[in-house]
């Protein structure tokens, strides 16, 4: 891939809204398809030119993941221009990490040591290290399959409902199937609350369970902040958003579909001081809820990779897959500051990843709203997956059809999610 004298060969792992958000980045500014490898193929990459899409049956776990790398390595061992893994989901981040030393000689793994990751990706863990750091959290209690085991239904639960309730191995699961399984639960009662448990342990979970206290509002009170952190472990870029509307999709509750920009360098600090003091390197999102009962962003997790709806970042101006062309590539990175997310809203964009009506009719309706409406109508306005430059009578039936599932969806799911 060319630009100029810049050469460099990206491969992403994944097949979803988050690898044709990063390969539509680099083909904005590179103008080539970028190499993609993943288990199956979804939706967001079918029908494209920018992304050159290799499915392999069980790429997404070992053996079979490494087993392809090893053949990769093999490929691209004498390949002049560096060759960057970039893992576009939860599983192949780790997998990345796992196996960095072995691929290193070949590769650029722009991923945090193995060790430090599955402190990082362990919910439990992770709030411990936020105590550390004296970050805010939601009050929390971990629930383990032995606590259900001996007592199923006694299970202390000890906050008023409704309370959440998240698997914290979110990489295990994936692999939980059951009906009614979601995301992430907001449980109403004690009933739902022993029920969802023990489908869960029923159905083959063996991790534990992140318990909280209720963070109420809704969508609106939700930030989600993207960063880039160089190889020095010196963060290079962060970049907050605004969430105005989630999925209410059981599969797919907390997968955000229309995001403000917004600035806030209270935040901003907060976690630039915590990446660096724990030596982070690559990308990393994290997800926080605005508590006004004692007026603090209380984080949820940190995903040590870009978030699903982190096209908006490259919207607002900060190509989000450049950035690591920067670090390993032509070493520019190293010399320039820390960019925030631009303050001024002149230059803001409204990303979304649903129809515009579906946005009007399911937005709360408050002062961010008739913000993004401003912009939908100033056309400053755009998404992941419509891109004009990759445009052909099948993608565009694809999206049509993408955006259909999103108006069905809402029009099942909303009420019943949010009443």
């Amino acid at each position: 891939m060319a630009d100029g004298k810049v050469e460099f060969t990206p491969i992403l792992l994944g097949s979803d809204f988050n690898v044709y958000g990063m390969a539509r980045s680099l083909y904005q500014k590179y103008h080539r398809p970028v190499k993609a490898y993943a288990a199956a193929q979804l939706a967001p990459t079918r029908f494209t030119k920018i992304v050159d899409l290799t499915v392999i049956d069980g790429f997404d776990k070992d053996p079979v993941w490494f087993e392809t790398m090893q053949k990769l390595k093999d490929q691209y061992k004498d390949h002049q221009e560096p060759v960057i893994l970039i893992g576009c989901g939860d599983g192949y981040a780790e997998l990345i990490s796992q196996h960095k030393d072995e691929l290193s000689d070949v590769f650029v793994c722009p991923y945090i040591d193995y060790d430090l990751l599955k402190t990082l990706n362990n919910k439990e863990r992770f709030y411990e290290i936020c105590e550390k750091y004296d970050l805010p959290y939601p009050k929390t209690k971990i629930i383990t399959k032995a606590q259900w085991q001996q007592a199923p239904t006694e299970v202390e639960q000890p906050f008023d409902y409704p309370v959440a309730l998240k698997a914290a191995n979110s990489v295990e699961w994936l692999d939980v199937h059951f009906e009614g399984r979601k995301k992430a639960f907001r449980i109403q009662s004690r009933e739902e609350f022993d029920k969802v448990l023990r489908l869960s342990y029923e159905n083959g979970y063996e991790s534990d369970f992140i318990l909280q206290d209720f963070i109420p509002g809704d969508d609106s009170n939700m930030r989600v902040l993207n960063a880039y952190v160089d190889q020095n472990h010196q963060v290079k870029m962060m970049c907050l958003g605004h969430p105005l509307l989630e999925d209410p999709a059981p599969a797919a509750i907390g997968n955000y579909v229309a995001i403000l920009p917004e600035y806030n360098e209270e935040i901003y600090h907060t976690i630039q001081t915590f990446l660096e003091a724990v030596n982070f390197t690559g990308y990393a999102n994290f997800d926080m809820k605005y508590d006004q009962r004692d007026q603090a962003f209380k984080l949820f997790e940190i995903n040590l990779r870009q978030g699903r709806s982190s096209f908006f970042v490259t919207l607002n101006g900060y190509n989000l897959a450049d950035y690591v062309v920067q670090d390993y590539v032509t070493g520019e990175l190293a010399d320039k500051a820390v960019v925030f997310g631009n303050d001024d809203t002149s230059k803001h964009h409204l990303w979304l990843g649903v129809p515009v009506k579906t946005f009007k009719k399911y937005a709360r309706n408050n002062l961010d709203k008739q913000a993004a409406l401003k912009l939908i109508k100033d056309k400053r306005v755009g998404t992941t997956y419509e891109y004009a430059e990759d445009m052909s009578p099948k993608r565009w039936a694809l999206i049509k059809w993408m955006n259909h599932n999103y108006v069905k969806n809402f029009d099942q799911y909303f009420k019943q999610n949010k009443g």
